[in-house]
């Protein structure tokens, strides 16, 4: 399938060469696939292969799953050169979770103070890690689970399933029961604080979460709140 290339040459160049060397992980990925003459940008599209599945709404704990032995097989892949260059909003967002920007420039964005004033250091190494695996996990009877669209950062493997469990919570209507079924994962309240605050503010950023609209439900003030009881327990 082709789609606009949305990446750097140096980026694709990388999922080219990691993503289709990655074997024996029991999954199905998603390199982009070269042109005749060897390129993987032509007119500034991309070629991918198709793969047959679909997202599955309420299967939150079999995606954090298919993260787990995604990233176990990540795990000694070095980190990609090209990180430290980004500057989209997540890239952005991404650093400001995890201490890299100033929180300060953002205090105004809602939730974000009462997230940052839990937050408690972690130690586990980071790795390189799929940090937006929520809709891109494709489910099939018929084949392994299929990972696309690689949102590559340099975390705790951890810090991947936060990420799920915070749009889980926010988004797709999850109950208080997924946060108990993942609260006895190490540092799991410290990184869903992270992954609350990374969102917030990539929608800051964006132009699409400031403000929260009053005349609404606050989608996130919920997650917020057990996000902050589990980093109290």
């Amino acid at each position: 399938m082709l789609k606009p290339a949305g990446l750097s040459s140096e980026e694709l160049e990388w999922q080219a060469q990691v993503l289709g060397s990655v074997a024996g992980c029991g999954l199905r990925l998603w390199p982009p696939v070269r042109a005749q003459d060897g390129r993987l940008e032509v007119e500034g599209w991309a070629a991918w292969t198709y793969l047959p599945g679909q997202h599955e709404a309420g299967r939150w704990l079999d995606i954090i799953e298919v993260g787990r032995r995604l990233h176990g097989h990540l795990a000694d892949q070095p980190r990609p050169a090209f990180l430290a260059g980004r500057t989209d909003a997540w890239a952005r967002a991404d650093r400001v979770a995890w201490g890299e920007h100033a929180l300060q420039d953002f205090r105004h964005v809602r939730h974000v103070q009462r997230l940052s004033a839990a937050l408690r250091p972690v130690t586990a190494p980071c790795q390189l890690i799929h940090g937006d695996l929520s809709g891109n996990v494709l489910f099939s009877s018929e084949a392994p689970p299929a990972v696309i669209d690689f949102s590559p950062y340099w975390r705790p493997a951890g810090y991947a399933s936060a990420v799920v469990v915070a749009d889980a919570l926010v988004w797709e209507g999850a109950g208080e029961n997924l946060l108990e079924d993942v609260a006895l994962l190490p540092d799991m309240a410290q990184y869903l604080l992270r992954a609350l605050i990374f969102r917030r503010v990539s929608e800051a950023v964006l132009g699409a979460g400031e403000p929260i609209r009053s005349s609404g439900p606050d989608p996130y003030a919920r997650a917020v709140e057990l996000a902050c009881r589990l980093a109290e327990r």
